[in-house]
C-alpha cells in the first residue's frame, strides 16, 4: 500500500522537510482490544544532559487502517491473556487526536565524522508474550546486548531478517528462555518475525550514537544530549514511509520538531 505522505516540521529552526512513502486506500481503526501490555513510553536518548534537545509530536491526517485482527484459536495460551475481544496486528498504533505511535526518530547526518559513543551495557529487551512481541519498534546500539525473552508457554521464534547485519533465527519452544545477539553494524530497520507466527512482527532500529527516540502513544518523542550542529531528523513509519527535516541546535537550547503524515 502506498501512500503520499505530507511533512509537516513547526518550529523557528525549519530550513527543508521531504517525504517519500506508500499511498493507498485506508479503513477506519477498530476499538483496541484489550491485551496483556501497555503502549510503550517515548523512548529517550543518552546523550550528554549539556548538550540540545530536539522534542516534536507526530500524528496523521486522514482515516487510519484497520489493523488485522489476529487469529489465536490455535494458541489457547496466548489468547487467554486478552480479556476481550480479539487481539489485532499493529501496523497502526492510533492516539487520541490523531497521535502516531510506533515511530522511529533518529539523528540520520550531521554528527561528527569521528564521533565515537559507548554502547549501554544494559540490555535492549523483546518480549514475547501473548503471542505478539513487546515492544513492536524499538532501537539500540551497535554492541549493545539484545535480549530476547519468550514469556509464553508456546514455541517461538525470532527470525532476524537484516540487509547489513548478520541475519539470525532463535528458536525458543518454552516460557523463560531467554537468549541474546548484538549487531555490528547501523541499520534501519532490521524486521523481526516468527516462523511459527506469522503475525507476530517488530522493528528494530541499530544506531552507532544514542540519538533516536520512539514516539509514544501521544506520538511524542525526545532526543538529548546533541552536541551543537546542524542534523537532518529522519522519521520513520512501518506503513506511512519516512519524513526527514533539517534541524540546528546550539548550546543545550532545545528546539520542536513536529511530523504529520498523510493516511490517505
Amino acid at each position: 500500500m502506498k501512500s503520499r505522505i505530507i511533512g509537516v516540521v513547526s518550529g523557528m529552526f525549519l530550513l527543508t522537510v521531504c517525504s517519500k512513502g506508500d499511498r493507498g486506500s485506508v479503513q477506519a481503526a477498530p476499538a483496541a482490544p484489550a491485551a496483556p501490555e501497555a503502549q510503550p513510553a517515548a523512548a529517550t536518548s543518552n546523550g550528554s544532559a549539556d548538550g540540545g534537545t530536539i522534542t516534536g509530536k507526530i500524528k496523521f491526517t486522514g482515516t487510519a487502517p484497520r489493523n488485522p485482527t489476529i487469529d489465536m484459536s490455535e494458541e489457547a495460551a496466548c489468547k487467554a491473556k486478552y480479556k476481550t475481544g480479539n487481539p489485532t496486528e499493529e501496523n497502526v498504533v492510533a492516539g487520541p487526536a490523531n497521535a502516531l505511535a510506533n515511530v522511529f526518530v533518529y539523528v540520520s547526518a550531521g554528527l561528527p565524522a569521528n564521533a565515537k559513543y559507548q554502547a549501554p551495557s544494559a540490555a535492549v529487551t523483546l518480549d514475547q508474550n501473548g503471542c505478539r512481541y513487546h515492544p513492536h519498534v524499538l532501537g539500540i546500539m551497535v554492541g549493545q546486548p539484545f535480549e530476547i525473552i519468550n514469556s509464553d508457554p508456546v514455541l517461538h521464534n525470532i527470525k532476524a531478517i537484516a540487509k547489513k547485519n548478520r541475519p539470525f533465527n532463535v528458536s525458543q519452544p518454552s516460557a523463560g528462555m531467554k537468549t541474546t545477539r548484538t549487531f555490528s553494524t547501523p541499520e534501519v530497520m532490521v524486521n523481526l518475525e516468527c516462523n511459527v507466527h506469522g503475525w507476530m512482527k517488530a522493528f528494530l532500529g541499530v544506531r552507532t550514537d544514542p540519538f533516536y527516540a520512539v514516539s509514544g502513544p501521544d506520538g511524542s518523542f525526545s532526543i538529548k544530549g546533541l552536541p551543537p550542529g546542524t542534523y537532518t531528523i529522519e522519521a520513520w513509519h512501518e506503513k506511512f514511509g519516512t519524513q526527514t527535516a533539517t534541524v540546528t541546535v546550539t548550546g543545550t537550547e532545545s528546539k520542536t520538531a513536529n511530523f504529520t503524515f498523510a493516511a490517505h
